[in-house]
């Protein structure tokens, strides 16, 4: 069955390249296109998406609307997915986005967008209620500087930093497994490591892997650049 989506982009020429890469296969349907947030914003209420698709800037200001509008359906419609498309691999944005929840959102570069299957799967994420990083916001902040009187991150080991890398971008224990060359059951104790240093070991398993994907950007985003 395919995925109902409306599209928020106030470049024309944008607007409708993606749509034409979302009408090249039967797995998505394209239920409306939008130039700006209030006309999604009406196109949700009249077409009933399960996923929308905006740019993180649009008209009026061009500055944070896409992020605004995932708070805004967080509240209207929280069984709409979002997917942020935004040309800037800014850590801070991803935590913006994150901090109205992780469920049912995605963050993913505009280079992506010519790649049909990286932005099918973003959509399949959200309409499931995953989340999902775009890579090139995770893999910087492997390599970002954490000391023990700033970060909870310093204490995690190498290995674990890869795995909590990964869970950033949204995989499965078993998708991490298979990337990482390791056995599933060596994922789930790296894991559980991560959450025990980090605090976490208390709360539930989604709010664990949000949380810890919070720190994650929002370490780098604090550190000095």
């Amino acid at each position: 069955m395919s995925v109902r989506v409306a599209l928020a982009e106030d470049s024309l020429i944008v607007r409708e390249g993606i749509a034409q890469v979302l009408a090249d296969g039967d797995d998505v349907e394209v239920v409306a296109l939008c130039a700006d947030g209030d006309q999604l914003l009406r196109a949700v209420e009249l077409h009933a998406p399960e996923v929308v698709i905006t740019d993180i800037r649009m008209p009026p200001d061009h500055t944070d609307e896409g992020i605004r509008l995932a708070a805004t359906l967080r509240r209207t419609h929280p069984h709409v997915g979002v997917v942020i498309l935004s040309n800037y691999a800014d850590p801070a944005y991803a935590l913006a986005l994150l901090e109205s929840g992780s469920q049912g959102r995605s963050y993913l570069l505009k280079e992506r967008v010519h790649d049909r299957s990286q932005l099918v799967a973003a959509i399949q994420t959200v309409a499931s209620g995953g989340s999902l990083m775009d890579p090139k916001i995770v893999e910087p902040l492997v390599h970002s500087r954490a000391t023990p009187e700033r970060s909870p991150l310093a204490d995690l080991t190498a290995r674990e930093r890869e795995v909590l890398s990964q869970i950033a971008q949204g995989m499965s224990n078993a998708a991490i497994a298979g990337s990482l060359v390791l056995t599933k059951r060596a994922v789930e104790k790296h894991i559980n490591s991560i959450f025990i240093k980090l605090n976490l070991s208390g709360a539930e398993d989604v709010s664990k892997r949000v949380k810890a994907t919070l720190l994650f950007l929002a370490d780098a985003d604090q550190a000095p650049g």
